[in-house]
Parts: structure tokens; C-alpha cells; sequence
């Protein structure tokens, strides 16, 4: 876990790789939770037989979408910012689902800090995030994400 103590330390980091998190297993499960929040319910991600049979990828993935939810959480484990009473989410420049994330893989993010902004009682931050799927040479997303802390 990353410890950031101020704005100051935060700036300082912009254009570096700040954190990496544990991973986090991504289950037939979650994925069937995901498609049931969402209404997603396409055969390639909760009908296991079918997708084993018919799917090129040889079983269930995950959305790209749920690789995507996963971002705030693997956050958390990665980076605390410890003179922050909250931060949001503001949204996403770039989002790209290189590679497919198969049930019961393990996916971590790691986070490159791009830019810091100031804003009226805070800042933006601009974040750089791989989620990188074990065993796969290519990230399963890659996105441009917005934040803010106050």
C-alpha cells in the first residue's frame, strides 16, 4: 500500500508509476453477480457449458465492464491518501478492453499518475490504470481515469 501524506507528495509524483495492487480473483460468482446487477446476461459470461463449447475464448469471461467496476476497489488497495476527508470518482478520458479476463483469472491495476490539477478545495488527478490479468503479456483494460480528492 502506497501512502501519499499530502498534495505536495502527490504532485511530486505526476509522470511516475505510483502503486500496484494485490490481485483479485475474478469468479464465475462475481460474474454472475455483475451480469444479474446489470442485466447483462449474454451466454458468454454465465452459461459455462455453452461458452465452453462455443465461445473462442473456451469458458466464461468476465464484462469488460465488471474488469472496469474493479478499478475504485483495486484503487483502494493500492494507494491511501491520508490528508483526504473524500474522494470521487469523476469519470474516464480512454477505456480499452484489450484482452479477455476468463473466470478464475487473478487481475491487479497499477496506476500512473498523469496529471494533478487544482480545484476549487482539492484536485484532480488524471490516472494512467493497467489492469494487467496474470499469465497474460496483455493488460486485460487499459484506462484513462479522473478523480478527485477533497
Amino acid at each position: 500500500m502506497r501512502a501519499i501524506h499530502n498534495l505536495a507528495e502527490l504532485k511530486s509524483l505526476v509522470g511516475q508509476d505510483v502503486a500496484t495492487s494485490d490481485w483479485v480473483e475474478v469468479t464465475q460468482q462475481r460474474i454472475n453477480t455483475f451480469a444479474e446487477a446489470t442485466g447483462d446476461l449474454q451466454w458468454i459470461h454465465i452459461d459455462v457449458e455453452r461458452s465452453k463449447r462455443e465461445s473462442p475464448f473456451g469458458g466464461p469471461i468476465a464484462h469488460g465492464f465488471l474488469t472496469l467496476s474493479l478499478l475504485p476497489m483495486l484503487m483502494q488497495n493500492a494507494i491511501t491518501m491520508t490528508d483526504v476527508k473524500m474522494g470521487v470518482n469523476y469519470g474516464l478520458n480512454k477505456v480499452r478492453f484489450v484482452s479477455p479476463v476468463p473466470a478464475g483469472s487473478r487481475v491487479r491495476a497499477k496506476m500512473h499518475l498523469l496529471s494533478v490539477e487544482d480545484i476549487k478545495d482539492g484536485a484532480q488527478m488524471t490516472w494512467e490504470v493497467t489492469i494487467e490479468r496474470e499469465g497474460s503479456d496483455k493488460p486485460a483494460c487499459v484506462a484513462e481515469s479522473i478523480s478527485r480528492r477533497y
